[in-house]
């Protein structure tokens, strides 16, 4: 049986959709469901990706919060266009204050969170890091402060996570020769990419170290040195193109590296946007 799909699409964290229907979900006693939460949903093209999904889901339905008044009608008319069934969790809120004090919502997404900024900063950094992880999204690359290039296993999704709770937002690229990197991180400033590289051997290792936790044999192609030495050739290729920090992780500590990271940061006088 296909799991009922629950989609909880926000400008924020999301975290009011989450809680609200994660609530409600402990009146039925069923499991015979999936949550697809998608956070800083901040254009109308991403809300047409969310509903074409959602269509293509035998079982849907799509909860929302949206601050600004032109995101939620448009949720509402992209819902009602594609035949799915809505629910609008913020704007009869919103309305009903409204009308009560007599003023304009601010409409700023997020705003809840200054109470305590340097939390939900980091909050929203791990989100972010998470959301732009492994190359998934290229558009992460110009919203981030920094992004993080390497061939697999050079602990980037690690330092990603990392950095996140020190408040950085981290986008990383994996490099391998069959694909082309994004474009993208041709065009923005060569001083936010911090390319990461590792020894031969230390790869040959974490590979093999790799391979036998998936079941798989130490023998395959991608801990091979003969791959490894191609990987790095390319990546090294790909780090001297756009001429962006370069740093050795086979003798650091995820802790050193990201010193080293953050020090760069400061020296290179690199502001951590506000998203």
């Amino acid at each position: 049986m296909d799991l009922n799909a629950i989609y909880l699409v926000s400008d924020s964290i999301g975290e009011t959709a989450d809680v609200v229907i994660r609530s409600a979900l402990f009146q039925f006693e069923t499991e015979n469901y999936q949550l697809k939460k998608y956070s800083y949903v901040q254009t109308t093209e991403e809300i047409d990706e969310i509903c074409a999904k959602a269509a293509d889901d035998d079982h849907a339905m799509i909860f929302y919060t949206f601050v600004k008044k032109e995101m939620a009608d448009y949720m509402k008319d992209r819902i009602e266009k594609a035949g799915l069934i809505g629910v609008d969790i913020y704007s009869p809120i919103l309305t009903g204050l409204g009308q009560l004090f007599q003023l304009p919502a601010k409409e700023k997404p997020g705003i809840n969170r200054q109470l305590n900024a340097d939390y939900f900063n980091r909050v929203e950094a791990i989100e972010f890091s998470v959301k732009y992880d492994d190359g998934r999204d290229p558009r992460g690359i110009e919203k981030a402060d920094i992004i993080l290039i390497g061939v697999s296993r050079t602990s980037k999704t690690p330092l990603s996570i990392y950095l996140a709770n020190k408040n950085v937002k981290v986008a990383n690229i994996p490099l391998f020769p069959e694909s082309k990197p994004p474009k993208e991180i041709f065009s923005i400033a060569p001083e936010r990419i911090i390319g990461l590289v590792n020894s031969p051997k230390k790869l040959n290792e974490v590979r093999k170290e790799r391979l036998k936790t998936l079941g798989l044999p130490p023998s395959a192609s991608y801990a091979g040195m003969e791959r490894i030495l191609e990987e790095l050739e390319y990546a090294d290729q790909i780090m001297k193109q756009i001429g962006c920090e370069i740093i050795d992780v086979s003798n650091k500590a995820i802790e050193e590296t990201a010193d080293h990271i953050l020090h760069y940061m400061d020296v290179m006088n690199i502001n951590r946007k506000q998203l």
